[in-house]
Parts: C-alpha cells; structure tokens; sequence
C-alpha cells in the first residue's frame, strides 16, 4: 500500500508542469521569447492564424528514458521527487536533473526505504527550500468552430464544440530551516526538532465545453483591411465530470538525540500520512477572452475558471503511519479516518493580459497576469537576420525570475530550426538550472 500513497502523491504533483506552460511548450521561438503562451481564448483564435506551426524535438525524453526506473516503485532508484521533476519538464534537455548519486537523491530514496542514516550528515550538499509551493491546471480542449454567420471582411460568428481533460493540482510543502542548515553545512544539531510538512491536493476530470467565437472587422479607415485583423471575443462554459480526487496532508518529524543523530522519542510517531480519495465529481467552469489586431499590433485579455468548482461525494479516508524512519521497515500502519462526504473544490481565476508587437524585422511580446502561483510576467524579442533569428526575454512565475534565449534557422523558405536555453527552478532545492528545447518550424507560404 505504500507505493500506492506515494505513486498517488507523484500523479498530484506531476501536474504541477502547468504552473509554467513554457516548460510543456514544444515552440522553441516562443520559448526563447519568455514562454509568451497566452490562454486567453481570444489570443489563442489569434494564435491560430499565425504563419507557422512548430514540430517539437523531445531531446528531454533521453534523460527520462535513461532515468525511468525512478517512476518505477519496485526499483532501488525509485525516487518520487525526481519522478516530479522529470513530470514538470519532460520535453527538454535539463543539466544536472539525472545525478542518481546526489545528495538529494539519497536522501530521498532513504527516507521511501525507511532506511534514513542516523548520521545526517551522509546528506550533505542537499539544501531544500523551506516553502514550496506548486499548482496549476492543465486544461486543454479539443473541438470546433461551426461559423454560423460570415461577412467579406472575414468577420464571422460561431460555436465552439469541445471536450479534453481537466488536471488540476495544488501542493503546499514547508521545511523546518534547521534541517535545511544541516543538510547544507554537514552539521548536526543536538537534541532537535525538524518537522516537514505538505499538503496537496489534485483532481482528474472531463470538460465538456460548449461557447461562443466572434471576429469583427474594423470599420472602414482602421488598419490595412488584412483579414487577420479586427476583434476578436471568445466564451466558453466547461462542464467538468471528476473523476478521481486526491487530498494528501503529510507530517514528518526528524528528531535527534544529544549526541545530534536521528531518533524516534517515545510517544511519537516520524511519518503521518492523511490521505482523502473520491471517484465522483461534478462542477462547471467559464472562460472569457477579448483580443484586437490592428496593423502591426495584438492585444489580448482574459480570465479562466471564473466561478470555477467541482463538489465531490462519496470521500473516503484513511491515516498511514510508519513508527521509524530508519528501521529499514517500510510498511505502513493503516487505520481509517472521518472525511467529509462531500467536499468542494475551487481554483485560483486566471487573469491575463498581453500586448505584441512585429514588423518585418522585429517581434516583441509581454504578457501580465495573476493566478496559479501568483503574480506572473513573460516578455521577450526577436530580431531577425536574413535567414538567422536571434531571441531573448525573461518569464517570473511562483516568484522567481528565469532568463530566456534562443536562436532560429531558416533551412529553407518552409522549414526552419529552432533552439532556446531557459532557466528553472522547477526542482526541490529550487536552484535554477540550464535547459534547452528544440522544435521544427513549417513556416505557411502564400
């Protein structure tokens, strides 16, 4: 039972990808640009029309293959952190993501073995944040436009029909800053406390989605009369059917004894685990979107989930116990807890503005926001050489800044090559690392 709690707790947190679409984008020049990845639905009608489609190289998937046995719960390798890690950014080349012999690794493979050291210093050079936070909504949707009504400036208006799945998630985690110090310096701390905590929270649904397109032309004297150009207003209405829901609240304590090495103390117990499941949801969400291209300019705004929510019934729990960290026995204690027979769930709206810019030889883009993780900021520009594309700009998600580049290739009027570099922090430590994404460019000719 215990590779079932800690498979469910990766399948929560893996989702946690979403918190950052940059790192689930295969468009390396968007990349490159600051991960500019607007899902307002009326920048997306926009996006649609661009002039070119990218084919991602999933150069990422040599690390995962190469390190698949950490998904597997049976292998001396599994390690659920690094099965996250690799979850939240499968698609490129991360430096330093694959050292099985880390620190961290170790440390995290002991505690799943409860074959903790009592000497933590074993871990040393392993410095985890103190708080962690993770989460986001992974909703994309398949379907159609039916134009119902269209004039010859392009304009048109329509339904959307549509359906995909709906993957939520939110992980809260907090570790005690004098284990942190410990594991950081080599230094053992004598008769000391270090609790460790973290609640998360996921949901698996369909969305049914039903909603309304427009485009409007401008009226005579704005803009060139390109039929690109013009409003554009989006809708949709999501009905969401749940069908698994996880709520998992764990509580570890490391302790010490005087001489500063780990130990059980009388009366407690190291590892606690409260997990909440149910396999039936329903609920509903709405989408809005407005966006305007006029001459050399976007414009776009945005707000998902508004109203959002999904009640869920027939919740069942249970309480997983392990007496010691260190006894080198990983069985569970079971015992059934009191959950709420129905329980809501309800997610952050996702607002969004973005503002672009482009000529024949400049590209520039910024996009605001606020919702999962907080305050969010993408930017970047490209410039264009000939043939030769150089790219840069910056993305500020869950706190944190990264830096972007990239360069592109046209190999042939059609096709073309692109590469970025971006940093990340999605990782335990939180320390930015390098990555790189490649994609292919079909550029649409006249």
């Amino acid at each position: 039972m215990r590779y079932r709690i800690v498979l469910a707790s990766c399948v929560i947190a893996a989702t946690a990808s979403v918190a950052s679409a940059q790192n689930w984008s295969g468009d390396a020049r968007t990349i490159g640009m600051g991960g500019v990845v607007s899902n307002n639905l009326a920048a997306k009608m926009i996006a649609e029309q661009r002039d070119y489609t990218a084919i991602v190289i999933p150069i990422g998937l040599i690390q995962l293959f190469d390190n698949i046995d950490v998904f597997d719960p049976n292998s001396k390798n599994f390690n659920p952190i690094a099965a996250v890690e690799f979850g939240i950014t499968p698609l490129h080349y991360v430096f330093g993501r694959s050292d099985r012999d880390s620190a961290e690794s170790l440390f995290i493979t002991d505690i799943r073995n409860a074959t903790l050291s009592t000497d933590l210093t074993k871990y040393k050079g392993f410095a985890p944040a103190n708080n962690i936070l993770a989460e986001g909504l992974a909703a994309p949707s398949w379907g159609a436009t039916i134009k119902v009504r269209k004039d010859p400036m392009g304009g048109f208006q329509g339904f959307y029909v549509g359906a995909g799945p709906y993957l939520s998630m939110h992980s809260l985690g907090t570790i005690d800053q004098g284990l942190t110090d410990v594991l950081a310096t080599g230094v053992n701390k004598p008769n000391a406390e270090f609790p460790l905590t973290d609640s998360s929270e996921g949901q698996i649904a369909l969305a049914i989605t039903g909603g309304y397109r427009g485009r409007f032309a401008w009226p005579m004297g704005i803009g060139t009369g390109s039929p690109r150009e013009g409003i554009y207003v989006a809708a949709n209405y999501n009905y969401l059917h749940g069908f698994r829901y996880e709520n998992i609240d764990m509580a570890m304590k490391v302790d010490t004894n005087s001489a500063g090495l780990v130990t059980v103390k009388p009366g407690t117990t190291p590892l606690v685990i409260d997990r909440q499941d149910g396999t039936d949801g329903h609920g509903f969400a709405l989408d809005l979107g407005v966006g305007a291209v006029v001459q050399n300019w976007e414009f776009g705004f945005g707000a998902n989930g508004i109203a959002n929510r999904i009640d869920w019934s027939g919740v069942s729990g249970t309480r997983y116990s392990l007496p010691s960290l260190t006894s080198g026995n990983s069985n569970f204690i079971e015992t059934p807890i009191v959950a709420p027979p129905t329980t809501r769930v309800e997610l952050p709206v996702d607002v969004r503005g973005t503002v672009a810019y482009s000529n024949d030889m400049w590209t520039a883009a910024v996009e605001a926001g606020h919702g999962f993780g907080g305050g969010s900021f993408h930017g970047g520009v490209e410039r264009r050489f000939g043939r030769f594309e150089a790219r840069g700009g910056a993305r500020y998600t869950v706190q944190k800044w990264n830096p972007t580049g990239g360069v592109g290739v046209n190999l042939t009027p059609r096709v073309g090559f692109d590469v970025a570099a971006f940093g990340t922090t999605a990782n335990l430590e939180q320390k930015r690392e390098l990555a790189i994404a490649a994609s292919i460019r079909i550029n649409h000719l006249p």
